[in-house]
């Protein structure tokens, strides 16, 4: 979210050596520090997240799988949730491809562009996540905070967006959990609609960080050069009166 120069190569060089440091100093201290990376792998799809919608719906028309603890969570497990899993982690890399074209075509930078492209990411990656569990509207919430006390923002109704889908995560859960566990008429609704706002949240985010910073006209200072009077100009005026 910074303009290309020096001082952000400089920025990004120095987090990619300070984090593969710290990756460095994990693995040599702590043997199995990586291992969640195949935990994650073989995470099925929680009842929370966007996949799990087709489950909840399928449940209706009869599908044979199941919801079990799994991994810490409530997770859908059974006929084609690899699949869906899979398809979740594919939505996952169009949204960080996204934000790579984003950032490479991006010529406009303002004072709430760090924050507005922050905000904007981690809603992508929570809206396409196998999981969505309810602590994740925290940070939702707190980076859309960041973006509205910046004049400059226009994240306004995203923001809007994700406090009202935080209002309705938190009828699910914990007040609604067991409908939505059983996938009733209750379950499905609170589903469908906390998930529609964070998907509606998402795009209107994406396209107003779009519009903002590649759309937008790069702003340049205009000097406006007072015409100066010539000597012969100022010969010409007529003298005044002793």
């Amino acid at each position: 979210g910074t303009a290309r120069g020096r001082r952000t190569r400089l920025a990004w060089t120095t987090a990619a050596a300070v984090a593969a440091g710290l990756l460095l100093v994990c693995v040599a201290a702590a043997p199995g520090a990586l291992a969640f990376l195949g935990f994650q792998r073989d995470r099925g799809t929680e009842v929370e997240s966007l996949g799990a919608l087709v489950f909840h719906v399928w449940r209706q028309f009869g599908w044979e799988g199941r919801v079990e603890l799994h991994y810490g969570s409530l997770e859908f497990l059974g006929p084609h949730v690899g699949l869906v899993s899979t398809l979740a982690l594919g939505l996952s890399v169009v949204a960080f491809g996204w934000l790579l074209v984003w950032r490479l075509r991006a010529r406009t930078f303002g004072a709430s562009t760090a924050a507005d492209a922050a905000f904007t990411a981690v809603l992508l990656f929570t809206t396409t996540s196998r999981v969505i569990s309810p602590q994740y509207m925290l940070w939702l919430v707190g980076l859309a905070a960041v973006c509205l006390v910046l004049r400059a923002s226009r994240m306004v109704w995203p923001a809007v967006l994700v406090v009202a889908a935080t209002g309705v995560t938190q009828l699910e859960f914990p007040i609604g959990f067991v409908h939505v566990v059983t996938s009733d008429a209750q379950g499905l609704t609170l589903m469908f609609l906390r998930n529609g706002l964070l998907v509606a949240a998402s795009v209107l985010a994406a396209a107003t960080l779009w519009r903002d910073t590649v759309r937008a006209p790069v702003r340049e200072e205009v000097r406006v050069a007072e015409p100066a009077l010539s000597r012969a100009g100022s010969a010409d005026t007529p003298a005044s009166a002793p």
